[in-house]
């Protein structure tokens, strides 16, 4: 009945897998790159239209990603996917173009804002203030060679401040809209939503023209499935995930006693598919890309049907 019920509602779902760079800052210990490429081709082999690909981050501060432009010069692409970077100043934006420039770069970047002072300054290291003017610049230079994705952290409630104003939230999504950013993430970073705040403010940022909400949960408090659910029932359609549940937060920057990670893909297909809900991801390949993925961290990872197999109703 439920099935049925949701298969009325809508043909499905656009869902961006992320393991591959919001999974890998957590891990101190560098992945080579002839695995980031694996995993990366694997991700849009199986069917996913968005693939977080690496981050244009200096390699100083998180060197797990010092290999960007080796990994994108040697990646296969799919035809139709968009393979992401992110970007935290203007000068990842250049390196992104240069990469672009020389024929082997991402066709998406996303931009990266806090919603709390606490938040940007330990993840940042910079204001808000700040963080915003350096969002206008690298929209400027980015000039329309890529789609952008804002993304706006944080956005439920902070581990270093407590309680986030909705408002501020919905205030900075249609900021990003008015700079021209029309694909717009709302990250639970900490997992300290709810389907009630969830809904309160989804059901708002619908309503805006030109803004494509994108639902970026992490379960660190086992809410993440239900709360998709509930985006998908306040009008989501694009949602982030990673295999395993992996990453989170960055390997230096810890908190919620370290388990922060995003919703787990496979137990999001899985459910989202039992549910009528259709996903585009490759079901009979689903769990073993998953597997593949414990394997290039070398751990048993938090994902569920990888142990129980997908629901067969």
């Amino acid at each position: 009945m439920l099935s049925t019920m949701y298969q009325e509602v809508t043909p499905g779902v656009t869902l961006c897998e992320c393991f591959a760079r919001d999974g890998l800052q957590h891990e101190p210990g560098f992945i080579p790159t002839e695995i980031k490429r694996a995993l990366v081709e694997r991700f849009a082999a199986i069917g996913f239209p968005r693939v977080e690909a690496t981050s244009y981050s200096n390699p100083k501060v998180v060197p797990q990603f010092s290999d960007a432009s080796d990994l994108l010069r040697s990646l296969s692409r799919f035809s139709g996917v968009f393979y992401k970077a992110t970007c935290a100043n203007p000068r990842a934006v250049q390196r992104a173009i240069s990469d672009l420039d020389a024929g082997h770069g991402v066709n998406e970047i996303s931009l990266l804002v806090s919603a709390t002072e606490a938040h940007t300054q330990k993840n940042l290291k910079r204001t808000r203030a700040e963080q915003w003017a350096n969002i206008a610049e690298m929209v400027s230079v980015a000039n329309g060679r890529f789609r952008l994705v804002g993304t706006v952290s944080v956005a439920f409630g902070c581990p270093f401040e407590g309680e986030v104003n909705p408002e501020s939230v919905f205030e900075d999504a249609c900021r990003f809209s008015e700079l021209g950013v029309q694909h717009v993430a709302i990250g639970d970073t900490a997992g300290m939503a709810t389907p009630l705040s969830i809904k309160g403010l989804f059901n708002r940022l619908k309503a805006q023209k030109n803004l494509v909400p994108i639902a970026h949960f992490h379960d660190s408090r086992g809410t993440g499935l239900v709360n998709c659910v509930a985006a998908y029932e306040a009008g989501v359609r694009h949602f982030d995930s990673a295999f395993g549940g992996a990453g989170g937060h960055p390997a230096k920057v810890k908190y919620g006693g370290g388990f922060t990670g995003n919703v787990c893909t496979e137990d999001l297909v899985g459910l989202f598919e039992s549910m009528g809900i259709a996903t585009g991801i490759d079901l009979d390949r689903l769990l073993a890309t998953a597997e593949f993925c414990e394997q290039a961290l070398g751990r048993e990872l938090h994902g569920r049907v990888t142990r129980s197999g997908l629901n067969p109703v």
